[in-house]
């Protein structure tokens, strides 16, 4: 008889101690009805707690009221100042009372409810009541522009959309409602606004719009929770357009509360109070910065604005009042950090034990510059992870890696096998991850089907990687032309549509462009039809056309005009030497010829 491979021994020993971490995990929750199987093979998502049923927000809120009813369950800062202190037992009573005025609307299991709010108490309070009633919520951000929030909602088909009168954002209030109604125009399903009192602006009403705070008066009544399916879809995100629409995954109810509740507990474990910096409709601030502390009974710290207003302090004044223990934000903030202020106050981090980044690479000069201003007694750590997977997956300085579920990961060449130390690959995830989406909602083919057909067996993330010589993981980029600015995905394809729908536009290529000041962003080269206006108010406006149809983030940060592309150079080799020349380039475009560019390979 042939002896066993040891390799593959080691791989399903591995593979075993895994799911035993997921199952100490999982046998934290409180389950309606107990899994029968924690983990079922069934690519290409596979199925996790097979047969078990559960209740987001109950094991967010109704768990911990016997021990915890008067703790700080959120710690809110608005950007004028003002302030909210919501225990577990006011925040459960809140979500009640929500619950059952959506429940007297209509909204049931499997219903679609769209939050177009920023980060403010009633955002959290809404996502529970969501989850309670076993509907699917989405979170759109607060600054999209009318054309591409129209397009959201019609791809979404909420029956109730959540909105602001005005947000605060950078001292100015912008105007939610307004743009809500607008995009309403433009779209159908849409049953009832439910609008919150931000800012006290003046807005128009319409049949079906509803203050929340009269909403949340109606509410009153028997609440019965629904118990749902592990697998039952709790919220859908948005991934980087194509072609004009919206690609959205969904994630399972107790795949997203495991996964967030793993890595709370085993990877950003430190003290009791968390603050996760980011914008609310990004998915790491949900899984990390509202389930994660929640589901563990810690207190979550959440601010509406910008960091910089009115002070560029703001982030350690706060650090300081709440007693932050565990800071999680992208290196994109840390790098406005540095920029806004080089120290932090006296005293400011004293209670900070950990800060960790996601979304993109912690360059090693902007951790040595965290470490310089924190201190020795705070853990700067750097996490990968993917919408697809549910938030973070892995750490380089986990809190407790002996107990942090760890999928193994390898880097492959296009053959599917391990590349040598120094050689670039793909960062493939060899063993299943409980958090991994649950479906996609896409136009057309299923652009995240390539995570699993392209190295069969595996899951293929999409960035490129190579092993440095001090065993560490340096990222490359992207497989495909997606690109994560400030953790969100940009489809660089999506941006070169825009400008080459111009009928002045010629030829357009999009690329990444990397700053060691501001980090990653998208740039842009064009070449201009004939008699095109090529002066710089012109070329701004073709900059803001994209913002304006697909987001701030999308605009590109740096514009080339080029004369002329030949055949010399294509596609990655292209984008490379025009990220070379778009270094030059600041607020105004560069004009740079052909020649210029080829210069720019060296060859």
């Amino acid at each position: 008889m042939a002896e066993p491979d040891p390799a593959l021994h080691a791989d399903l020993e591995r593979s075993r101690a895994d799911l035993e971490r997921w199952q100490a995990v999982a046998d934290e929750l409180q389950w309606s009805t107990p899994y029968a199987e924690l983990f079922r093979a069934a690519p290409p998502y596979d199925d996790w707690f097979v047969e078990g049923t559960l209740n987001l927000s109950v094991n967010c809120t109704d768990r911990h009221l016997a021990q915890h009813a008067d703790k700080a369950a959120v710690l809110w800062e608005g950007e004028p100042g003002d302030r909210r202190r919501l225990t577990y037992a006011e925040l459960h009573a809140e979500v009640e009372r929500l619950t059952a005025a959506l429940r007297g609307l209509g909204i049931g299991v499997g219903d679609r409810v769209a939050l177009h709010l920023g980060w403010l108490p009633e955002t959290v309070v809404a996502m529970l009541a969501c989850t309670r009633l076993g509907a699917e919520y989405t979170v759109i951000p607060m600054a999209l522009p009318v054309e591409a929030l129209a397009v959201r909602l019609d791809d979404f088909g909420p029956r109730i959309l959540f909105t602001q009168d005005g947000g605060w954002r950078r001292g100015a209030i912008l105007p939610l409602k307004a743009r809500a109604d607008d995009a309403l125009e433009a779209t159908s399903g849409v049953q009832h606004t439910v609008v919150v009192r931000r800012t006290g602006v003046q807005v128009e009403w319409f049949a079906g719009d509803r203050w929340y705070d009269e909403l949340l008066a109606t509410g009153s009544g028997e609440d019965t929770p629904a118990d749902v399916p592990a697998a039952h879809p709790a919220v859908t995100v948005n991934l980087a357009n194509r072609r004009a629409r919206p690609v959205a995954v969904r994630h399972g109810t107790a795949n997203l509360a495991v996964e967030s509740l793993a890595i709370h507990r085993h990877g950003l474990a430190a003290g009791d109070v968390y603050w996760c910096a980011g914008d609310v409709s990004w998915l790491g601030a949900q899984a990390h910065g509202v389930f994660g502390p929640l589901l563990a009974g810690a207190s979550a710290v959440m601010y509406e604005g910008t960091l910089d207003i009115p002070d560029p302090a703001r982030t350690w004044q706060m650090v300081e009042r709440y007693q932050v223990s565990s800071l999680i934000t992208s290196p994109s903030i840390v790098r406005a950090l540095r920029g806004w202020s080089l120290t932090a106050p006296a005293g400011s981090t004293a209670s900070l034990r950990r800060m960790t980044t996601l979304g993109e690479r912690l360059d090693p000069e902007l951790r040595t510059w965290l470490g310089s201003v924190l201190g020795d007694q705070v853990t700067v750590a750097d996490g990968w992870g993917q919408v697809q997977l549910g938030g973070i997956v892995t750490f380089d300085r986990p809190a407790h890696p002996d107990r942090l579920p760890a999928p193994g990961f390898a880097i492959l060449d296009e053959s599917g096998k391990p590349v040598e130390d120094g050689v670039a690959g793909e960062w493939v995830m060899l063993r299943p991850w409980a958090g991994t989406m649950r479906g996609v909602n896409a136009h057309d083919d299923n652009p995240t089907a390539a995570h699993w057909t392209r190295h069969p067996g595996h899951y293929a993330t999409g960035d490129l990687a190579r092993r440095n010589e001090t065993g560490g993981v340096d990222f490359l980029g992207r497989v495909d032309e997606v690109v994560s600015v400030s953790g969100q995905l940009v489809s660089l394809n999506e941006v070169r549509d825009v400008l080459l729908d111009q009928p002045f536009v010629a030829e357009a290529e999009v690329f990444e462009r990397t700053d060691p000041r501001l980090g990653r962003s998208v740039a842009a080269a064009v070449v201009l039809d004939p008699g095109a206006p090529s002066d710089s108010a012109s070329l701004r406006e073709l900059q803001d056309w994209v913002r304006e149809l697909l987001g701030g983030l999308s605009r590109p940060r740096a514009f080339l005009v080029v004369d002329r592309f030949g055949p010399e150079l294509e596609g990655p080799a292209l984008r490379r030497a025009l990220a070379v020349l778009s270094a030059a380039a600041d607020t105004e475009p560069l004009h740079v010829t052909w020649e210029q560019v080829l210069a720019s390979t060296g060859s």
